[in-house]
């Protein structure tokens, strides 16, 4: 029965986003962003193991739902057998229903969320009838956290939080944290959580090493949260009018 279910929630599902695609613009593809000569963005989803986080927050949900329907069923069947009989098709519906319906919103919750990195800037982009982008320049990057709960931990998976200068506090998101609204972008259910972060400090290094003509020194966020202030990219015109100050200064010693 099981698999049956599974099989009919799949085939909904496919024709659901066949639909979403083709009449309401949703996205199939990753987000783009410009790159350099020769370069290839990085784009990548969260894991698989975030798919089988968000359906046991499902299952422990439904477990308590499917109870209160059947102790419900189950009363007004001892008070009348008849009302029960007649009860009891709805009572089945009732409880199939929900997991057709979150299989789909769960699955597109995955489907329509991407991550893509490249040298310079990352681009998350997350929804389906309202489709959010936020873009991250990592010159602006002050820090980058990576959490994991214990249930995260079972899946083997974390969040990664990156966080631009001047972010302060940002307003909730609608899954639980803060999101890329202003200064911040979050990283949700990746595998790799740490090589990502390595991965963005690495690129940041770049970045910055291009601004100043010197490798900047960048440390990743401590465990405890505390921020590791970071210079500016500084602009060509920065580093004229210093080249300029220190002619200046060499002659003046001379």
């Amino acid at each position: 029965m099981r698999s049956q279910v599974e099989q009919a929630t799949k085939w909904i599902y496919q024709g659901t986003w066949g639909v979403l695609v083709r009449w309401f613009r949703v996205p199939d593809r990753p987000p783009t962003l410009p790159v350099g000569r020769g370069e290839a963005p990085y784009a990548f989803q969260p894991s698989a193991g975030y798919l089988s986080y968000l359906k046991l927050q499902f299952w422990l949900w439904l477990v308590v739902f499917d109870g209160v329907v059947a102790i419900i069923w189950l009363v007004i069947a001892v008070a009348s057998p008849v009302a029960g009989l007649v009860l009891l098709l709805p009572a089945v519906v009732l409880a199939v229903l929900p997991d057709i319906v979150a299989y789909i919103a769960i699955h597109l919750r995955y489907d329509t969320t991407w991550y893509v990195m490249t040298q310079r800037s990352l681009r998350i982009r997350r929804g389906i009838w309202v489709i959010h982008e936020t873009t991250i320049t990592f010159e602006n990057v002050q820090n980058i956290k990576i959490s994991q709960g214990p249930v995260q931990r079972f899946f083997g998976i974390a969040d990664v939080l990156v966080e631009t200068a001047g972010g302060g506090a940002a307003a909730a998101g609608a899954h639980g944290a803060q999101q890329g609204i202003g200064h911040q972008g979050l990283i949700q259910g990746v595998a790799d959580a740490q090589g990502i972060r390595d991965m963005i400090l690495a690129r940041l290094r770049e970045t910055r090493s291009a601004g100043l003509g010197d490798e900047a020194e960048v440390r990743p966020a401590a465990s405890d949260g505390a921020r590791h202030s970071a210079g500016a990219a500084w602009s060509a015109e920065h580093v004229a009018l210093l080249r300029e100050i220190r002619a200046a200064a060499r002659r003046l010693a001379g």
